[in-house]
């Protein structure tokens, strides 16, 4: 096109006079088009006025509010105020307080401290020298309580202003201790004799988890528990499950009887028609088999529900 009027020439003109590095080239002016309204003319005049000249060094109106500082030198704070030391020099007032948390805990237990603090222990070992107790009040403040921090996915930890995958992997560690340890009191024992051992181990397993999990405990002829297996993951309300993968896998296994447990992310244990209709099929399917399905658990977030003592599940 060549509507292009005189002030649009002299701005062209400057820009490939930055690009070639001051040898502007000839390039071809056209007279202004008809009806070209003297508006955007004004503005490419102000435009071309705000421009600095070829060669010309800028630096921001005013200076930027924030200020480099280090947040470890005995100046500065991260997160509080400074004390004065004996020798009249002053620190940060957090110094020494992952030592004095580790030798409180080491000789008292933790019993006798609160849910934040036993949290900062942990993100001791993700996150080096700063003061972590903000962050582990930011992390029970977004899910309520040391089983829902230690159960939160990766997605929603991250989400937490300051956490960051160090924080997570400390996180999936500590759940797994639990785990294993929860899982130590019912392996290869008589779960009958124990029952309060399962309802435990599966409380901490899946009760804070965000979506539906399937877990089955395979049992011998003597009602020892000889695999502990999730089945299948599914999303906030559903999990897929197949009854004659069950019967399958137990057949593997040379299991004898069965316990079904899942939980409801949303907290309440209650069955579903789709929990009640399911059970029915895995009890068809494994009575074919002449496999014996004990119970059904569903776990919430503070209780539990068995089919068994709600007469869904009959000998």
């Amino acid at each position: 096109m060549k509507h292009h009027g005189s002030t649009f020439s002299r701005l062209t003109g400057l820009v490939q006079d930055r690009l070639s590095g001051g040898k502007r080239p000839e390039i071809p002016t056209y007279p202004s088009a008809p009806g070209f309204r003297e508006a955007p003319q004004q503005g490419l005049s102000d435009l071309e006025a705000r421009m600095p000249p070829s060669g010309t060094v800028t630096q921001p109106a005013t200076p930027p509010r924030w200020q480099p500082r280090s947040r470890l030198s005995d100046s500065e704070s991260a997160g509080g105020g400074l004390v004065q030391q004996p020798d009249g020099s002053m620190r940060p007032h957090y110094w020494g307080h992952r030592e004095r948390l580790r030798k409180r805990f080491l000789s008292g237990g933790h019993a006798p401290m609160p849910e934040y603090e036993l949290l900062e222990l942990m993100l001791f070992n993700a996150i080096d020298r700063i003061d972590v107790k903000p962050l582990a009040k930011r992390l029970l403040a977004a899910f309520g309580d040391l089983n829902g921090v230690v159960a939160a996915s990766e997605r929603n930890i991250l989400r937490v202003e300051g956490a960051t995958a160090k924080v997570f992997l400390q996180l999936r560690i500590a759940e797994a201790f639990a785990h294993r340890m929860g899982q130590a009191k019912i392996l290869d024992r008589e779960i009958l004799s124990s029952w309060s051992d399962v309802v435990g181990y599966c409380r901490t397993t899946m009760a804070h988890r965000d979506t539906e999990q399937f877990r089955v405990l395979f049992l011998d002829r003597r009602n020892r528990v000889i695999a502990d297996e999730a089945q299948a993951e599914g999303t906030v309300d559903h999990v897929p499950v197949y009854p004659r993968e069950i019967a399958r896998r137990a057949l593997e296994l040379n299991a004898c009887a069965l316990i079904l447990v899942h939980n409801h992310p949303s907290g309440d244990p209650t069955p579903s028609r789709a929990d009640i209709e399911m059970t029915a099929k895995v009890v068809a399917a494994c009575g074919a088999l002449d496999i014996v399905i004990h119970d059904h658990m569903i776990i919430g977030k503070d209780e539990e529900v068995s089919f068994r003592s709600l007469g869904l599940i009959e000998d």
